[in-house]
């Protein structure tokens, strides 16, 4: 039990209770009831020889080197889990420890490639070194698919001969004494051409030289006439430039004197004009000075009688001011009084609804402690009543059933000395007339058979004066008619007379 985590290169493969099937994950809490092991997904290599034969019956060896690993996807992962692992359980799966995976591995390559190779000629095997490889590898791959496993690379070697036989022995001295004979050849017929190009070469090479020397004395006269050409049109401009050049020196010459001229003549005016404005400047000086003492002097007139006017305004303002502030902070005063009584009535009943809901909170959970007391009373009131059930069960088995259980509760209890008292005490003071008589003579004294009929008429006269007398009830007048004393006296049986009734023996 506990957290594990696997590595980069592997997963956990968990099964037990809580997991259908099998789950493949990177990382997760296994349960005491769960068991778990690690695959690793990375590729291993492993050698193989194979022995093949082709269609023409040749057999050969065939060294190739496979890197197969699982394939990094869920169906893949569930089937390599499912069906080639578990050898070593509990245990880390590492690539050496994979045998069993390389023996499935060798004896697929083995099959396919046996297959291949019957269907094909050893000239096609090794020109089409890269098709036989693909279908090597593709035929693998579909078998490998139902066990999860993927082809990362396959490298086959050279083909090598098997025990006892010589074909890549000749085959490879055949070409190599067709390699030697043809370098011969090469070589031969390197030599002439070497030779004949050097001739080639050699008149090429005074051609050409013929050829560029008489080029280049026609481009030597060329360069020389250009140049004679060049030299002449370079004096025609440095002619060109020097005249232009003094005229320009003279012409530069005549425009500063005329420029010192007008500069001059400049001078000489702007200084005909600051005397005159210098002479117009004393009168406007004065002038000025006149205009500028009379503002002065009317300024201070106004200056004076604005501060006048602006202290009367101000104090009026002042005035003014004071009034509205008094009258602000009047009604601020108020308007503050009467915010200060509005919010303590608010506090007051905030305060007031406060504890009447303390109090009702109170109230509620005291009605909520008194409900739970009673609900628990009532709880162990019906948990006693149970078990006191389960008693009277037990002892109701002990006493032979319910209605011994009964007269055993009745007998503890005292029910049968309460009921003998309050019947007693219901007829205490009663006071209850009885009646006792005796028709006839001796019992069985008499032969006579109408003596039944005869007690019988004789019992009715006492019996209705009982009736009488207890009950207010008289008989009807068609069964007697006759007075209680004739009842009495003529119906009287023999015996005699117990606190006013008869006692007959």
């Amino acid at each position: 039990m506990g957290y594990h985590v696997s590595d980069a290169n592997s997963y956990l493969v968990i099964t037990g209770g809580g997991i259908k099937d099998i789950s493949i994950v990177k990382k997760a809490f296994v349960y005491p009831w769960q068991k778990h092991s690690i695959i690793s997904i990375s590729p291993f290599d492993f050698e193989i020889t194979l022995q093949a034969m082709t269609c023409e019956k040749l057999q050969f060896s065939l060294p190739a080197v496979f890197t197969i690993g699982p394939d990094d996807t869920a169906d893949s992962l569930r089937k390599y889990a499912k069906i080639l692992t578990g050898r070593d359980a509990g245990k880390r799966e590492t690539a050496t420890g994979r045998s069993h995976v390389q023996d499935i591995v060798k004896g697929i390559i083995e099959g396919e490639t046996r297959v291949i190779v019957s269907g094909m000629t050893m000239e096609e095997i090794f020109k089409e070194r890269q098709l036989f490889k693909s279908k090597v590898i593709e035929n693998v791959q579909e078998e490998l698919n139902q066990f999860g496993l993927r082809i990362y690379n396959a490298n086959v070697k050279e083909l090598q001969d098997t025990a006892g036989s010589e074909y890549f022995k000749f085959l490879s001295r055949k070409a190599h004494e067709g390699a030697s004979n043809q370098a011969k050849v090469d070589v031969a017929n390197a030599c002439m051409m070497g030779e004949i190009g050097e001739a080639e070469k050699r008149g090429k090479t005074k051609q050409e030289i013929s050829r560029i020397n008489a080029e280049t004395a026609v481009l030597e006269t060329k360069r020389k006439s250009e140049k004679a050409t060049a030299d002449a049109e370079f004096t025609t401009t440095q002619t060109k430039l020097n005249m232009g050049i003094n005229l320009e020196n003279i012409q530069a010459t005549r425009r500063a004197e005329a420029k010192d001229a007008e500069l001059q003549r400049d001078v000489e005016v702007k200084r005909a004009e600051m005397e005159l404005e210098r002479m117009r400047a004393t009168e406007v000086v004065q002038a000025t000075i006149k205009r500028e003492s009379a503002e002065q002097a009317a300024e201070a007139k106004l200056f004076s009688e604005t501060k006048s006017a602006n202290g009367l305004l101000y104090r009026e303002k002042q005035a003014a001011e004071a009034r509205l502030f008094m009258d602000t902070k009047s009604a601020e005063g108020l308007l503050y009084k009467h915010r200060q009584d509005a919010e303590a009535n608010y506090y007051r009943v905030a305060k007031e609804a406060e504890a009447i809901l303390y109090a009702e909170r109170q109230a509620a959970q005291a009605a909520t402690v008194k409900a739970e007391a009673s609900y628990f009373a009532k709880k162990k009131e019906a948990e006693a009543m149970t078990e006191m059930a389960k008693a009277y069960g037990h002892m109701s088995e002990v006493l032979g059933g319910p209605q011994g259980l009964l007269q055993y509760m009745m007998l503890q209890n005292g029910t049968y000395e309460k009921l003998a008292n309050a019947n007693a005490a219901a007829i205490n003071g009663l006071q209850p007339k009885i009646t006792v008589w005796n028709t006839g003579d001796s019992a069985g004294s008499s032969s006579d058979g109408t003596g039944a009929i005869r007690n019988i008429m004789q019992s009715l006269p006492p019996l209705f004066s009982t009736i009488n007398e207890q009950t207010g009830i008289s008989p009807p007048t068609w069964l007697a008619q006759m007075g209680p004393s004739q009842a009495l006296d003529k119906g009287k049986p023999k015996g005699k007379y117990v606190n006013g009734e008869v006692n007959g023996h």
